[in-house]
């Protein structure tokens, strides 16, 4: 994967509790033109060699685990 960017300056959070999916979108509102599973359940969603966001599947699964 190539390097990209990505702004902190605002982060919003979604997570969906029937699909288990937890959204996070960087900065203003974007729609992503390209998207990079980076691990299983976790995707990066790209614009303009920015990350604007990410989202990870499984969330609760992953967070509960020891």
């Amino acid at each position: 994967m190539e390097k990209v960017a990505v702004s902190l300056e605002k982060i919003d959070l979604d997570y969906d509790e029937e699909a288990d999916v937890l959204y996070m979108s960087f900065g203003k509102p974007r729609e992503a033109k390209d998207s990079v599973e980076v691990e299983d359940g976790i995707i990066y969603r790209i614009a303009d060699n920015e990350i604007v966001g990410i989202t990870i599947t499984d969330f609760k699964a992953r967070t509960l685990k020891k």
